[in-house]
């Protein structure tokens, strides 16, 4: 399995919005509303630009012909225009923000149903800091463009279609901060990951006394990633300057010959007013669309990487055609030449030609120092892992053609340290069987409480025979010691 890419090396800059596509699927389900937002942003960018028509009128229509009543007139339709803008803009706003938010939702849970069902290989080769920062980070990037983002991009677009010249380069610049963007994640995600590995072994640092060179190898990562991000900012705001100056420029431009028009009489004042209100609204979106132009390829970014986890493929799959484990369990385990090794170390055997069969109602026990291999059968049992050879058997049936989950069904596992999640005790209790009563999860935990309260009672009886054999063998040695002073006195 192909973990996602964490290094270093140089990426292709990205020549399209492609990855964007992969939004389509999740915006589809609420394409009602998407309707409903775009008819608003239609309504509302229709209004707009129909305030400089009225304008032309009230200049040529009223101040000209110096018509109080015309004024009037023309005053109350902009005054109504600029009501229906209003109106449409926050239904616009409310709409695509509506969904943006759903989309990103559905994303978030997409994104950890997919990556809660990899199995350990696939952590093995890749930190759980980047796969969080993946799911918090640049679903925050894909939700920036996937509301108003989209409405802003879609407005703007409306209003600039006539300015080629001013798009190009917002396109062109716009491929170059995407790169960086993604790099900048990745920067992130590294930092994220290193403290992530860190603070969950927090008490080994401090045993070491590393807590220095932990911090410092952190700061290392945070001005990495700074420095990314410094570069695509440089990038971003030269994309910004470069957009305002064309446009302005273009504008400057076509207001001087505006402005000769009106003297020569091709064109009246209201027309150049009209004109320039139009100007306006174009340097506002030309400005808004270069600004949302750096957002959507940052969003790019974020959603490859995404993808990158929702294509990622467990190794473990279920069989096409399983093998049903015995309805009734038989309760026999049989490793059949078994070789294995880790994926981060292939190199090193974990388990190397292991043969054991356990017999129903066997209890068998594996003793050995650390690293020998005993943690490893299990997630071997529990078909975490393949074997590199040899095959394992419960009930027998091989594991590799059987199910998975039906083979973790099968098998109660009691774990050295025992998680406790961030939940009320009797969901903690309830996780082991999701489906049990409240009556079930009662008597569970007492029946915990008397086999605690019974092992704690073994133990202390152990430590009182203990106690009593040390108290003997104290009075022993004084007596020793007493007959040995009356010798030495002698």
């Amino acid at each position: 399995m192909a973990p996602p890419e964490t290094d270093n090396t140089e990426r292709a800059a990205g020549s399209s919005l492609k990855p964007l596509k992969a939004l389509w699927p999740f915006i589809l389900p609420y394409k009602g509303t998407l309707a409903l937002a775009l008819v608003a942003l239609l309504v509302a960018a229709g209004a707009l630009l129909a305030l400089p028509i009225a304008v032309r009128d009230v200049i040529d229509q009223g101040l000209v012909n110096q018509d109080a009543s015309t004024i009037n007139q023309y005053f109350i339709v902009l005054f109504l225009m600029t009501c229906l803008f209003g109106v449409f803009a926050a239904l616009r706003l409310y709409w695509v923000t509506w969904l943006g938010e759903r989309v990103v939702a559905d994303l978030r849970d997409k994104v950890y149903r997919q990556v809660i069902r990899l199995d350990p290989a696939f952590f093995e080769v890749t930190q759980t800091g980047e796969v969080l920062s993946r799911l918090t980070t640049d679903t925050t990037l894909v939700q920036s463009i996937a509301g108003v983002g989209i409405s802003i991009a879609l407005r703007g677009a409306i209003i600039l279609v006539l300015v080629p010249l001013v798009v190009v380069p917002i396109i062109v610049i716009g491929r170059k901060v995407r790169r960086l963007s993604r790099d900048s994640q990745d920067r992130v995600a590294d930092s994220s990951g290193m403290a992530g590995e860190t603070l969950n072994a927090v008490q080994t640092i401090q045993a070491f006394t590393l807590e220095k060179i932990q911090s410092d190898r952190f700061s290392g990562y945070v001005e990495e990633a700074f420095a990314t991000a410094a570069r695509r900012i440089r990038v971003r705001s030269a994309m910004t300057g470069l957009t305002i100056v064309a446009l302005f420029g273009s504008i400057i431009l076509v207001l001087w010959i505006g402005t000769r028009s009106v003297l020569t009489g091709e064109i009246s004042a209201g027309e150049l007013g009209q004109f320039i209100l139009y100007t306006m609204f174009v340097a506002t979106s030309g400005a808004s669309l270069s600004e949302m132009w750096g957002e959507v390829q940052r969003a790019a970014g974020a959603m490859e990487r995404l993808l990158e986890l929702l294509g990622a493929q467990p190794t473990i799959k279920i069989p096409s055609h399983p093998v049903a484990l015995p309805e009734q369990g038989i309760g026999s385990v049989d490793f059949e030449g078994v070789n294995f090794s880790y994926p981060s170390r292939l190199e090193q055997l974990a388990i190397s030609d292991f043969n054991i069969s356990i017999k129903p109602g066997e209890t068998v026990a594996f003793v050995g120092p650390s690293g020998a291999g005993k943690s490893t059968t299990f997630h071997l049992l529990l078909r975490f892992y393949d074997p590199l050879t040899g095959r394992l058997k419960i009930d027998g049936v091989d594991i590799a053609e059987a199910d998975p989950v039906a083979v973790r069904g099968r098998i109660g596992v009691v774990p050295q340290e025992t998680i406790i999640f961030g939940t009320s005790a009797m969901q903690n209790i309830r996780y082991g069987r999701p489906d049990a009563t409240d009556e079930e999860v009662f008597a569970a935990a007492k029946a915990a409480a008397k086999k605690a309260a019974a092992i704690a009672k073994a133990e202390a009886t152990v430590l009182n025979a203990e106690a009593k054999v040390a108290a003997i063998a104290a009075k022993k040695d004084a007596a020793q010691a007493k007959v040995a002073a009356k010798k030495a006195a002698v």
